[in-house]
């Protein structure tokens, strides 16, 4: 599939939900990440997110609107050794947790499934970058068709090229319930240097419902690292 922009795509989907993006900047320098999440319910939108160290978590904007804390507060980013951990759930965690035991992307999502919440069964996305080489992984779990109970397990991984990334999200578009994402992650075009990239993103996404950004880019040379979050609440 040929690359397509990665901000038309975004500005073509109203509610994308939570949505990854992982790849190289177009001057072939940094290790490009990016995470947006996006609502609907109150709940959904009652959120910022906040920066712990390199990690980065999710919180209540207002506390006293929180209903179910257990599907919209999690660690969407952690960060073992030189290894850069993105997921749209607690899997986070979960992966953290295997990579410090000796195991693998893989073998920590097949411990897990997409989230609990019939009818929309939404999938758990996450991503690895492997912040030396810039080389990395993306995961969908998802539900089947017609047998909402049994799960699909898909893994990519990717070689990093200047100026090429790959996009992964929850939901195709808005609906009733929402459709899941289907396919293989969208091949995007990357531009501009963090803050350009930044400003473009937040900029695409719909205005009615998107919640908060976060972008790191990571110098590939020197290791050093650069992050943006924007949030809506603020």
């Amino acid at each position: 599939m040929k690359p397509v922009d990665f901000f038309e795509e975004l500005k073509g989907n109203t509610y994308p939900g939570r949505g990854i993006v992982l790849g190289r900047s177009a001057d072939g320098r940094h290790a490009v990440a990016g995470y947006f999440i996006m609502g609907r319910s109150v709940n959904s939108r009652n959120r910022v997110f906040e920066a712990e160290g390199d990690a980065l978590r999710t919180r209540a904007f207002d506390p006293a609107k929180l209903v179910d804390p257990s599907l919209v507060i999690y660690f969407p980013v952690r960060v073992y050794g030189r290894q850069l951990i993105v997921t749209n759930g607690d899997q986070t965690d979960t992966i953290d947790a295997f990579l410090k035991q000796g195991g693998t992307f893989e073998d920590a999502l097949r411990t897990r499934t997409f989230e609990p919440d019939p009818p929309i069964y939404t999938p758990r996305i996450s991503g690895l970058v492997q912040m030396e080489t810039g080389q990395y992984q993306l995961s969908i779990l998802k539900s089947t068709p017609d047998h909402p109970e049994a799960v699909q397990r898909q893994f990519f991984e990717y070689e990093p090229v200047s100026g090429l990334g790959h996009f992964i999200h929850t939901y195709l578009g808005d609906g009733d319930p929402v459709p899941s994402f289907a396919g293989e992650p969208t091949p995007v075009t990357l531009e501009g240097d963090i803050d350009t990239f930044t400003q473009k993103t937040w900029e695409a996404l719909n205005e009615d419902n998107k919640v908060s950004l976060f972008v790191r880019y990571v110098d590939l040379t020197t290791g050093e690292t650069e992050t943006r979050i924007v949030n809506k609440n603020q």
